[in-house]
């Protein structure tokens, strides 16, 4: 068995768990033996994260969810062989049912013929649709569902008192999930989400790709500001070649520093 590295009480990041990379942020949450999982990746990853779920004595039969923040391949291309592993309901927001049910490649970014990107979408059923204000209780945890558009129109967040796990809403490093018209991107909805987050008393953000970081209002007020340029520019775009926050990222996991080290 393997000894649970959590985050904060009740929240495991699996690639902090590991000490390595293995592609998106993948969150188990949990309360006494029962647990979700928000967001899975690639499937590529499913049977390592299983692997490592199953030694982190996690009981396959008390998984009560596999969650998706929003239908973007390099989320829940896994969503399908992880529901047949874990036989756990999908719970996503409605806007992204269609997508996930038909492996739409397109609005799923499995498909970018421009940049030779051309990936299988499994699709996989949805069995309850989530939305604002609703509830998801793991054990006595409660995850309040934030719905924040603006990377696609069906991005969630989760919030557990002081935590929130905030999806590709935003990085350490200021920046955003990638604003694409085709995955249903919208630059005034994502300044109002990122506004939402920076006027709530939250005090950590789980984001959906690199560190956890303390919430930082003047990171918030700045990026808010980028994003409101953006509404009078045409140069915003996804085909930056390098991200340095995710070499900062590799090097903290190798080194096993938590959140609260840095």
């Amino acid at each position: 068995m393997l000894a649970r590295r959590p985050l904060f009480p009740g929240v495991i990041e699996i690639n902090h768990q590991a000490g390595w990379r293995i592609g998106c942020n993948v969150y188990v949450v949990y309360d006494e033996r029962d647990w979700l999982l928000v967001d899975v990746g690639y499937e590529e990853s499913v049977d390592e994260i299983v692997e490592m779920i199953r030694q982190l004595d996690f009981p396959f039969t008390q998984c009560r969810a596999l969650v998706a923040t929003h239908a973007d391949v390099d989320h829940i291309q896994g969503l399908a062989k992880a529901k047949s592993i874990l036989k756990a309901p999908v719970l996503a927001h409605p806007k992204a049912v269609a997508a996930l049910e038909s492996g739409d490649r397109i609005k799923t970014f499995a498909e970018i013929t421009a940049q030779n990107v051309s990936l299988e979408m499994p699709p996989v059923k949805v069995d309850r649709t989530i939305v604002d204000g609703d509830v998801i209780e793991v054990g006595g945890l409660r995850l309040e569902v934030w719905h924040t558009p603006g990377h696609t129109d069906s991005q969630l967040a989760f919030r557990s008192g002081a935590l929130l796990l905030s999806g590709d809403n935003i990085y350490r490093d200021g920046s955003v999930g990638a604003i694409d018209a085709h995955h249903g991107s919208d630059i005034p909805a994502f300044i109002a989400s990122l506004r939402r987050i920076a006027a709530s008393d939250v005090e950590w953000l789980l984001p959906s790709h690199g560190p956890i970081f303390r919430k930082d209002d003047r990171l918030l007020a700045r990026t808010i500001a980028r994003l409101e340029g953006y509404l009078t520019l045409a140069d915003f775009g996804t085909c930056a070649p390098h991200w340095p926050l995710i070499d900062e990222w590799d090097r903290e996991l190798a080194e096993g520093r938590l959140p609260a080290q840095l």
